[in-house]
């Protein structure tokens, strides 16, 4: 013997119960997404003021620095050789550590991931609740 669970809805009723589910699914989707957009950016946002900050300080420090080494070097091999060689030093230092940079903040992404899947997630059950 089969089983079978009757519903007593119309079909017109149960096309218009996916309809509205579809719908709020839709609108909580967006939500979702916004909600985990305004997250991610604020948390960049304060990452962002941070380094900044830190890097203003590191670079006054460096300037310093900088001219300690270039007026020291300089007693040697004369001022404007020496301002040259740290020059060239220091532009190096730096392409390496913005490329570092750059390839961190590529890895992180700023994707909504938990939409992303939630949206999976609907997808497979709109598809199953039609096949039906």
């Amino acid at each position: 013997m089969s089983s079978v669970l009757r519903d007593s809805r119309t079909v017109g009723e149960l096309l218009s119960d996916i309809a509205s589910d579809t719908s709020t699914l839709v609108r909580q989707e967006i939500e979702l997404a916004k909600t985990e957009m305004k997250e991610k950016a604020t948390q960049a946002a304060k990452q962002s003021g941070t380094a900044f900050a830190g890097a203003v300080i590191a670079y006054v420090g460096l300037l310093t620095l900088v001219a300690a080494t270039v007026i020291g070097l300089g007693h040697l091999i004369g001022y404007g050789w020496s301002a040259l060689v740290i020059g060239a030093i220091l532009t190096i230092a730096g392409g390496v550590v913005a490329m570092g940079a750059v390839k961190k903040l590529k890895s992180e992404g700023l994707a909504p991931e938990q939409t992303t899947e939630s949206i999976k997630e609907t997808k497979a059950w709109a598809k199953d609740q039609i096949r039906r």
